[in-house]
Order: C-alpha cells, then structure tokens, then sequence
C-alpha cells in the first residue's frame, strides 16, 4: 500500500514499485486523479483505493480490499503529506491541526491497521515518508516541522516494538523535490541555493523506497535514509 499516489512523490513510488515486482495499492484522497492515475498504468498488479488516512475506519477498509485482492498485505508506504507555510504569529489552530492530523496520525493509523497483516507476512516492512524538516529546523514550518519530527520519532517506536514480530520499519527524508507541492517560485528559490544544484526527482525518492522495502534491505530497521542532495548540510 502506497499514500499519496495520485500524483508526484507518491506516484513514482507505485511506478517504481510495480517494475520491482510488487502488487499495489495505490491510495489517496483525491479520488478522480487516483483513479485516472492507476487507469493510465494500464497494469493489472496496482489497484486504486481512494482513502482519507486521517480516517481510521477507512484505513481498516482499504486493507481489508488489499487482502481480498492479493492475500495479503506485505509493505506499507505511509507518503501522503500537506505542506504549508505560516509563522507561529500567523498559524492556525485548524491548519496545524491537520498537518498533525495527516503527517503524523495517519501513518499511525496505518501501521496500526495494516499490523495484523504484516504480522503474518514473510519480509514484511512499512517506509514512512519523513522530511529534511524533521532533520533540522526551518522558519515558517511549525505545523509541517513539527508533524515531521513526530513521524520521525513515531519510526523510531515502531521499529523498536515490531521488531521482534518481524517487521521492518525505516524512514526517508526527502529534502526538496521537484513536485507539484511546491510552487514555481519556491522550486527556484530552493534552487539557487542547493548544495547539489538542483531538487531531487520523484524517482530519486522512489528509488530510496523500494531499496528500504526490498530483501536488500532484510537486516536494516529504524535506519534514516536522507535524499537531501546536501540540503541538511546547509546552515540554519
């Protein structure tokens, strides 16, 4: 099962993963553009499941359709994330809430879900997408940083308790990527000022993924894998 697949980040996680041989569930709230997406692969292994995974109910649901459709459920990718910007002054309580609420306790609400599955499978692993965010500190990101230490520290717990049933939980940390979450002008800007040039494509991030969940990663838990180009090098 793979989150925010509809489009950027999440997409190429599902592209990458199908030419690996997985069997997918491809997962979002934005129903329509998933739909077109998985259609578009024109790929019998990947399904798409419209989710809400601020949702516990739907989380149960989805991987039940999982298990129905391919016996079991043996890797969870939990990539789905909102980003947005406000200084503490300007920050809402709703608009941080919901950084909270989507980068933090959906991927609870996943790993919780998809337990008893995993529990039962052979190789079993879940990848959380984390951020440079949770690596070092950036003015204007306390509902988004915030959430993403969280998630940081939530791989950690994870790892740490499921490791004895098997189960393998590690973290990317993406720095900018060159997708629609971030705007034209705020691409350029975090551009000029890369250390390597340039943002990471969406398959770099794939690539990282599929590596955590593959059987040359089968001793490697609670490990941070950063795909920063050197953004975590900079200065604060």
């Amino acid at each position: 099962m793979v989150t925010g697949a509809a489009g950027g980040q999440g997409a190429a996680i599902v592209r990458v993963l199908l030419d690996q041989g997985f069997k997918v569930a491809a997962c979002d709230l934005l129903a329509d553009e998933l739909a077109i997406f998985v259609a578009g692969l024109k790929n019998p292994n990947a399904i798409a499941l419209p989710l809400d995974v601020k949702n516990h109910d739907q989380w149960n649901a989805a991987v039940a359709q999982v298990c129905t459709r391919f016996g079991t459920l043996t890797a969870l990718v939990n990539n789905a994330g909102v980003l947005h910007r406000a200084g503490i002054a300007d920050e809402t309580v709703d608009r941080f809430e919901l950084a909270w609420r989507v980068n933090c306790l959906g991927p609870f609400l996943g790993i919780k879900a998809a337990l008893g599955s995993l529990r039962s499978a052979e190789g079993a692993a879940i990848v959380n997408t984390c951020s440079v965010g949770a690596l070092r500190p950036f003015p204007n990101h306390a509902a988004y940083g915030s959430s993403k230490w969280a998630l940081r520290g939530l791989t950690q717990v994870a790892a740490a308790e499921l490791a004895p049933l098997g189960i393998r939980v590690n973290a990317v940390f993406p720095g900018a990527v060159d997708t629609p979450m971030l705007d034209e002008q705020t691409q350029m800007r975090l551009t000029a000022s890369a250390t390597m040039g340039r943002l990471a494509t969406p398959i770099e991030v794939a690539d990282a993924v599929a590596f955590l969940l593959s059987d040359q990663a089968s001793f490697i838990t609670a490990a941070e894998l950063v795909v920063d180009g050197g953004q975590s090098l900079q200065g604060k």
